[in-house]
């Protein structure tokens, strides 16, 4: 199932309580798609804080992996290939409780996830003019 959403970034709470809805409190793998400056690190930042968690969210490009009051991980594959990303043990890392997001994680992460049984949703984030398209997959 897809839903779409074409929203001014002040509207961002709509995806921000869509996104809680359907990760319902379960462990789930939140892959996040998008040109740079699209708004993935800002997608998971407005996430925590709808959680209402004080946590300080950057991106995690050059360190990989970011822990938010130990139930957000926050991961950046721009700078790894998936098979760098596996070999770091990072996929051991989604067995941890929580919820997990993986800016710029590709259909075959995607795949390995879904063929370990994971719960998986796919963001797609799209710039438009002065508003962003959030397109989910759940």
């Amino acid at each position: 199932m897809s839903k779409k959403f074409e929203l001014d970034i002040s509207e961002i709470d709509t995806v921000v309580k869509y996104l809680d809805e359907k990760i319902n409190d379960e462990d789930t793998v939140v892959i996040l798609r998008g040109d740079l400056a699209s708004g993935k690190t800002t997608l998971v930042k407005n996430f925590v804080k709808y959680l209402e968690l004080e946590d300080l969210v950057t991106s995690p490009t050059f360190s990989l992996q970011a822990v938010y009051s130990d139930k957000i991980y926050h991961y950046d594959v721009y700078n790894k290939t998936l098979s760098e990303f596996i070999s770091l043990g990072m996929l051991e890392e989604f067995e941890k409780e929580g919820i997990h997001f993986v800016e710029w994680g590709d259909d075959e992460l995607k795949d390995i996830l879904d063929d370990y049984g994971y719960k998986v949703l796919v963001v797609e984030i799209e710039k438009l003019e002065n508003k962003r398209l959030y397109k989910i997959d759940a």
